[in-house]
């Protein structure tokens, strides 16, 4: 992998995890990679963006991209630290080792991390507040923005004055691997909507709890001219960086509702009664010209799950009643949901049970901080009738009437 250059004094240094099996996060699969992204700044000083995590060799890439910009790890006089994340500071500890005069910049709340995670002494710490510059010289100035809880406490965002390049960090990033050509203005429309997917699944797995947060960060940095936007994942956004931030925008409204006019059916099925409800379901939902995403769990991945529901106004649970209780795959989504606070949706409720009900209780004692305006729930002892897969359509169509009107206001 090579290093980008962004102008004659930026340069991007980028590589990318796509392992097999690897999950972001210790959680989330990422089938299609993802980049983690530095920057480094000349002036009469030079400055490097966040460090990338040490594994998979990536520490070598990243050391191998920074000698083609002329500059070697000794040479750095400044480690900006927007977030303390090991993806984003884990090479931290050996870079000090490497280079003993550089200093860290970083928040306030950043610092005692940094002695915790990477063995900083604070001796070589500098504490920068809102507004506050760093002067590179050769007219090159840094001014960093405190963006808390976008997602750490103490996370921020470095902007270049003169380039009006926003580094945001996990602000307005996405999943997917980065290859040589990095910018939105390089690659084909198709390749810029699969960014813009992943966005939202990388938004509703890692960002999503924090919308609140997100609304007041983009409110924040609203002021400032920008050119382009170099997140610490994916790609940069140059050619209308207002495009991601809009997306950022409407994926933080999903958390106050309503959002968009979709269903997100999750179904479950131990012996197949409760899969037969699935048809008739999806039939009812589109009978009104509303759109359904099916999920099987657990077989189906949670941060797709996630991602689908975060956008949806409807959602669908069908699942058995296992031991008295919901079927425990159903019942850790749902608990997923609520802790990324999925909140203010339609929901219906369906499923089978043996011998006695259960998860009928269980559902709505779990739910019940949830935020959703629940229907009847419709339950049937064993195999589902006919009269039960013809009340499966009803309900799947009044619930598509529901989310269009709520969505419509």
């Amino acid at each position: 992998m090579n290093c980008t250059q962004m102008s004659d004094q930026v340069f991007q240094l980028k590589v990318n995890i796509e392992e097999d099996g690897y999950l972001f996060e210790g959680l989330w699969p990422v089938p299609n990679g993802v980049s983690i992204n530095s920057y480094l700044i000349k002036g009469d000083k030079t400055a490097i963006i966040d460090l990338t995590q040490d594994i998979y060799e990536l520490t070598s890439s990243l050391e191998q991209q920074m000698e083609q910009t002329g500059v070697n790890i000794e040479e750095i006089d400044y480690v900006i630290v927007n977030h303390m994340e090991p993806d984003h500071s884990g090479m931290l500890r050996a870079f000090v080792e490497k280079n003993t005069t550089c200093r860290i910049v970083c928040s306030a709340k950043a610092a005692p991390l940094l002695e915790q995670f990477s063995s900083v002494p604070m001796g070589r710490v500098d504490i920068v507040g809102d507004g506050d510059t760093l002067d590179l010289g050769d007219g090159m100035v840094l001014r960093f923005f405190m963006i808390p809880n976008v997602h750490w406490p103490e996370t921020m965002a470095t902007y270049l004055e003169s380039e009006k390049i926003l580094f945001p960090c996990d602000a307005f990033g996405s999943y997917g691997a980065v290859k040589e050509q990095a910018f939105d203005d390089q690659l084909s429309d198709e390749r810029v909507a699969f960014f813009e997917q992943e966005s939202l699944r990388y938004y509703a797995n890692i960002v999503a709890t924090f919308s609140p947060f997100v609304e007041k960060a983009i409110e924040k940095l609203s002021s400032l001219p920008i050119d382009a936007i170099a997140p610490s994942h994916g790609i940069v956004w140059r050619k209308n960086p207002s495009a991601i931030i809009n997306h950022y925008k409407r994926y933080a409204s999903y958390a106050k509702g309503p959002a968009e006019p979709e269903v997100c059916l999750i179904w479950a099925s131990m012996y197949g009664n409760t899969g037969k409800t699935i048809a008739p379901l999806i039939k009812g939902i589109k009978s009104e010209g509303v759109e359904v995403r099916t999920f099987r769990v657990p077989q189906d991945d949670l941060g797709h799950i996630l991602a689908a529901a975060w956008r949806a106004a409807g959602l669908v649970f069908a699942m058995p009643t296992y031991e008295y209780k919901m079927f425990p795959p159903m019942a850790q989504v749902i608990e997923d949901l609520m802790i990324k606070k999925v909140k203010n949706r339609k929901v219906l409720r369906v499923g089978s049970y043996g011998w006695v009900g259960g998860a009928e209780k269980d559902f709505r004692t779990r739910t019940e901080k949830a935020g959703w305006d629940i229907m009847d729930s419709i339950e049937f002892q064993g195999a589902p009738g006919d009269e039960d897969l013809e009340a499966m359509e009803q309900a799947g169509k009044e619930l598509a009437q529901k989310i269009k009107q709520f969505c419509s206001k």
